[in-house]
């Protein structure tokens, strides 16, 4: 009971939880929703302006550096320089622009003209990577220094005819630096990567190294999918270090180069990851007090009442009709409440009235059953006591009087100890007993009263000895029972049957009539103690009966059919021994 209370408390919690919150939680689901969709609309686009800013400052410092080359180019070309007037120029450029470690001159062939180095050129012309307004790039290297290196060379002229090539070993240390100041919070940096995928810069100081080790980065999603570097909804992805990373790219198109800024996820949405836990802590503060409210309020105004009255109803299911509720509300419990008690009391006044119906009901049973089985026996003994008084009655006649009084005052006896034993059961003796024997007397008995209604009662009993440890007078009166019984239930012309048997370590008695049989409805009840079948009777003869066969560790069944007839079973444990049988014989 105590259990069910509580769930009932604690469902009519989260019923008002529910109701009270619901709003509550569907507001700061979509608050949630709508946080994080903002906050990375919000982080992808700055995100993005900062790679679009880098890539832009990028190219600037490479077309800057260009067109350096180019000036370069145009000092030289149509000039009429003479080698030694070309050579000065190119070791002033170099100690003017420091970006440049060397720049030489070749020819259409490709034969060194002059060149800044004291001594044999180091470059060569490139070849891999036109740029636009005829600019030719090599593939960035990192150089003994382990700075990033690539070579620069335009056409020079000369009366408008290609005269050779402008070369230049260009410095990218600057870019580093560039791309290393550009910072995303705290730990979100950029990298630079080459066409080809190459890594050529990394703002990350733990990264520095794979770029000397021209790490080719493909395996990232913003450079192996080129669609992706157009996406503004940037990239989530987990790097090589299984770091989640928010991605951006952007591209240089006149390089080829991509602009990718990374940022750890848990640091780019830190801000609504903060502000989606208050949001959660404080939909379930919400949650758990008016859990606690519900239920306290509940318990008080809805579970106490419950429980109460379902107490009281319990207690008035036992019998305990006194029993009384006490609501002291001004609701619809506190009318439930006095509805109880007046049902209550109302059941006290019903009960009172049937004890009382059922008191004139039994007394009238019994009244009825008296005088039913006494009349006929005390009449019959009035009757011949009246005779004996008579002076010329001879003596068989007084004879045949005696033996009638004395049967009728047996009669009477019997029937006053089915009464006694009722109440307080007679104990039963054990002995060995020969059940043929004991049968076959109380059948001899009872075949002239079968005589007189017209009803012939036979026996049949089994060979050899049938031994079991039982109280013979007892037994007689449960054979004489059930063939009074039997011979009441049957018509004249009828039969009442006896039969012994053994079935293995049991005795069987069976009695069998061809009366009326018994209603099926009615053979559940018919040993309980003022239960008959007849029309009057106090019932007492087969509730007796099986209170002495299961003193005897006996057992009784009955089968009937209605019209035609009732067969009674009684089983005892048999006794096998010969000092057993020799006793009873």
């Amino acid at each position: 009971m105590a259990l069910t209370i509580r769930r009932i408390a604690v469902r009519f919690a989260l019923l008002l939880a529910l109701a009270a919150v619901a709003p509550l939680v569907a507001y700061g689901i979509v608050s949630i929703l709508s946080l994080q969709r903002g906050t990375r609309e919000s982080v992808v686009a700055g995100n993005q302006n900062v790679a679009a800013r880098a890539a832009e400052e990028i190219r600037r410092y490479i077309v800057s550096n260009v067109d350096i080359l180019k000036a370069l180019g145009a000092n030289l070309q149509d000039a009429g320089l003479d080698v030694r007037q070309q050579d000065q120029i190119l070791k002033n450029y170099i100690l003017q622009f420091h970006q440049y470690r060397e720049i030489t001159l070749f020819d259409e062939s490709g034969a060194e003209v002059v060149t800044s180095r004291v001594g044999k050129a180091r470059v060569e012309i490139p070849k891999n990577q036109s740029l636009t307004d005829g600019v030719v790039m090599s593939p960035i290297k990192v150089d003994e220094d382990l700075l990033p290196t690539t070579l620069l060379a335009i056409r020079v002229t000369k009366a408008n005819r290609p005269a050779g090539w402008l070369v230049g070993e260009f410095n990218l240390e600057e870019m580093w630096r560039m791309v290393d100041r550009i910072r995303i919070g705290e730990h979100g940096y950029a990298l630079v990567v080459a066409p080809g995928g190459e890594l050529i810069a990394d703002g990350d100081p733990d990264k520095k190294a794979l770029v000397a080790q021209s790490r080719n980065m493909r395996a990232n999603p913003l450079v192996a999918v080129p669609e992706a570097r157009q996406e503004a909804g940037g990239r989530e992805y987990v790097d090589e270090n299984g770091r989640r990373q928010l991605g951006v790219a952007a591209t240089i198109p006149s390089l080829g180069w991509t602009i990718i800024v990374e940022q750890p996820t848990a640091e780019a949405f830190a801000s609504a990851a903060q502000l989606q836990r208050q949001l959660v802590s404080a939909i379930s503060v919400a949650v758990v007090v008016m859990i606690v409210a519900g239920y306290l309020f509940g318990r008080r105004y809805f579970i106490n009442p419950i429980r109460k009255l379902q107490h009281a109803t319990h207690e008035v299911a036992k019998g305990q009709l006194e029993t009384r509720v006490d609501i002291r509300s001004h609701d619809e419990f506190g009318d439930l409440g006095e509805s109880f008690n007046t049902m209550a009391n109302r059941l006290v006044q019903l009960q009172e009235d049937v004890k009382r119906q059922e008191r004139f009901a039994m007394f009238g049973r019994v009244a009825s059953g008296l005088v039913h089985d006494l009349l006929h026996p005390i009449q019959n003994v009035g009757n011949n006591t009246r005779l004996l008084l008579r002076e010329a009655v001879d003596a068989e006649t007084r004879l045949e009087c005696g033996r009638i009084i004395d049967r009728e005052l047996t009669t009477i006896k019997h029937f006053l100890d089915d009464l006694r034993n009722i109440v307080k059961p007679k104990p039963v003796e054990r002995f060995p007993l020969d059940v043929n024997a004991s049968v076959a007397e109380v059948v001899e008995s009872m075949k002239p009263d079968g005589e007189r209604h017209g009803i012939t009662v036979e026996s049949r009993f089994a060979d050899g000895p049938l031994t079991i440890d039982g109280d013979r007078f007892a037994l007689g009166r449960v054979y004489r029972n059930l063939i009074i019984n039997a011979i009441q239930a049957t018509q004249p012309g009828g039969r009442v049957t006896v039969v012994t048997a053994r079935d293995d370590r049991r005795v069987v008695i069976s009695v069998t009539d061809t009366g009326s049989g018994i209603a099926p409805d009615r053979l559940s009840t018919i040993f309980d103690e003022f239960v008959t079948t007849k029309r009057k009777g106090l019932g007492l003869g087969l509730a007796v009966t099986k209170r002495i066969v299961e003193q005897l560790d006996g057992t009784i069944t009955v089968e009937s059919e209605v019209g035609r007839g009732t067969s009674f079973t009684l089983r005892f444990p048999a006794r096998n021994d010969r000092v057993a049988q020799a006793a009873a014989s």
